[in-house]
């Protein structure tokens, strides 16, 4: 490859690796708080919201799931979805963390995105649900618009997987694996 062939090859890839996430194996994700709306919480049959900031990751094993307020967003990693409500993780020891990023909804469906949010928050009242009405957990851990990206946090709230874009079955298979293996050696 000659000198000219490879500055443009790599004139072509840094664009891309400038969107790349910035999680990194083995520490925390960078620090941000959403405060307006953030945790959606379910008591006494009524739904209200609390600010929320990834400080509060720690202490459970769990998987975060950041995804645009569209349907296509939530589809992109609906099979490891499924494979984790189908393992019957303890919850206890897990959770799963869903925030929605109600800013990169298709205009005009927000009412819809909110009612699908609670609707689960219903169906799944130990998983815990945030919605990003400003987009800042996107914008801080540098995620794609109109993405689902996955991170496998261990107890002590460290990234132990992350990938922006949908999983293949081979990851899908890698995560449940890890979580158990999580869950195996982080006893109550």
């Amino acid at each position: 490859m000659t000198t000219r062939s490879l500055a443009l090859a790599l004139a072509l890839l840094l664009p891309l690796a400038a969107n790349a996430h910035n999680f990194v194996e083995g520490q925390r994700v960078a620090p941000v708080g959403v405060a307006d709306k953030g945790e959606l919480l379910w008591q006494h049959d009524e739904f209200s919201y609390q600010s929320w900031n990834s400080a509060q990751l720690a202490g459970k094993v769990r998987v975060i799931q950041h995804i645009a307020g569209r349907s296509s967003a939530k589809e992109k990693n609906a099979p490891l979805i499924e494979a984790i409500k189908a393992a019957q993780l303890p919850h206890d020891r897990y959770q799963t963390t869903t925030i929605v990023n109600t800013d990169d909804a298709i205009p005009g469906t927000g009412m819809f995105v909110r009612s699908s949010i609670e609707s689960n928050k219903k169906q799944y009242p130990w998983s815990q649900f945030i919605v990003d009405s400003n987009g800042v957990v996107k914008k801080s851990w540098k995620l794609e618009d109109g993405g689902s990206a996955i991170v496998v946090l261990d107890k002590l709230g460290e990234v132990r997987f992350a990938k922006d874009g949908a999983l293949t079955q081979d990851e899908v298979q890698q995560v449940m694996g890890l979580l158990h293996q999580l869950l195996k050696t982080s006893p109550n």
